[in-house]
């Protein structure tokens, strides 16, 4: 029995088969295969997804444009430094009053104070707000960076997906 037009099919398996595929065996009536159904739905799912990645995408282009500029502002204050030989991650390096020397590691992920060459916990100098700001500042680039990555990554294998069907 077809499910759209309600022919009697006579064979048991081709009855299962096309019930499960939902088309008609005899041809007698115009109504789309289950399957065509299926990926006209996938179709119209993977074209909103798209769209929503590609704005997704834009906004996060966005973000990172208008936080460049603070960061190289902030970057200005504070000098760049690495050994090569030892160390996976440099720091950005700034010298405080009385000895104070506060170090921001280059993927924001820590600060730390020196002072007098031993390590402290916290200071009132005002650099460390800068210093504070700069840790802040970087970890956000760092996470638009990945999420502008994985965004992209989803827009391409949306439009391979469209392209396909």
């Amino acid at each position: 029995m077809c499910i759209f037009c309600s022919t009697f099919v006579p064979d048991m398996k081709k009855s299962l088969l096309f019930i499960f595929l939902g088309a008609c065996i005899l041809g007698s009536c115009n109504k789309p295969s289950r399957v065509e159904q299926y990926k006209a739905e996938k179709h119209a799912m993977d074209s909103v997804r798209l769209e929503e990645q590609v704005k997704s995408l834009a906004y996060y282009e966005s973000e990172l444009e208008r936080m460049m500029p603070v960061a190289d502002s902030l970057l200005a204050l504070f000098k760049y430094e690495r050994n090569e030989k030892y160390q996976d991650h440099g720091y950005y390096v700034t010298n405080g009053r009385n000895g104070l020397r506060i170090l921001v590691r280059d993927d924001g992920k820590d600060l730390l104070l020196y002072q007098n060459g031993k390590r402290i916990d916290s200071t009132n100098d005002p650099k460390l707000e800068q210093a504070l700001q700069l840790q802040v500042t970087i970890s956000d680039i760092k996470e638009l960076e990945k999420r502008i990555a994985k965004t992209s990554l989803e827009v391409q294998k949306y439009q391979k997906r469209l392209q396909k069907e």
